[in-house]
C-alpha cells in the first residue's frame, strides 16, 4: 500500500469522488439539504494498492490554524483493512506540514462507520461550521493536532 499525493484532476481521483458521492446519496435516501460544494483547492492523497487509487482523502486549509478533512472515502471491497485509519493519519500529517494546530471535518448523521471511525482516531464533536450551517444531517468533529517539539 502507498499513499501519495494526486491532483485534483487526477482521473483516479475524480472516479473515487464520484463514487463516494453516488454512495453518499445511497445512504442519505435522498434526503433535502444535502448539497455537493466543489472546492478547487483540495490537496488530495490517494491510497494505492496494486497500481489502483482504492482510497482518497482531501485537505482544504479554512484558515491559517484550521485545515478540514474532505472527500475521504474506500472503495468497498478495501473496507475493514485500516486504509481509512491510515490515511486519517497521512492527511492529519500534511496539515501539520501546512501549519494548521486543528483538522476539522464533517459528515452524515447516517454514516455510523465514518462517525466510529473519527472518535475513535481522537476527533471529538463541534458545532456545524461553515457550509454545513442549517444541514439537520451535518455533524461535525476537530482534533487539536500535537504541537511541534
Amino acid at each position: 500500500m502507498l499513499i501519495e499525493a494526486r491532483p485534483a484532476t487526477d482521473p483516479e481521483i475524480a472516479a473515487l469522488v464520484v463514487a463516494q458521492q453516488r454512495e453518499l446519496r445511497e445512504a442519505d435516501g435522498g434526503l433535502d439539504g444535502q448539497v455537493t460544494v466543489t472546492h478547487d483547492d483540495i490537496r488530495y492523497l490517494a491510497v494505492v494498492v496494486n497500481g489502483r487509487a482504492v482510497a482518497c482523502g482531501g485537505l482544504q486549509s479554512l484558515d491559517a490554524t484550521t485545515g478540514e478533512v474532505k472527500r475521504m472515502y474506500v472503495r468497498p471491497a478495501y473496507r475493514g483493512r485500516g486504509i481509512a485509519r491510515q490515511l486519517l493519519a497521512a492527511l492529519e500529517e500534511c496539515a501539520f506540514r501546512q501549519g494548521h494546530s486543528v483538522v476539522c471535518l464533517e459528515t452524515g448523521t447516517y454514516l455510523p462507520a465514518a462517525i466510529g471511525l473519527y472518535t475513535s482516531c481522537g476527533y471529538e464533536p463541534i458545532p456545524v461550521y461553515g457550509e454545513y450551517v442549517g444541514n439537520p444531517y451535518s455533524v461535525c468533529f476537530a482534533k487539536r493536532l500535537p504541537v511541534a517539539a
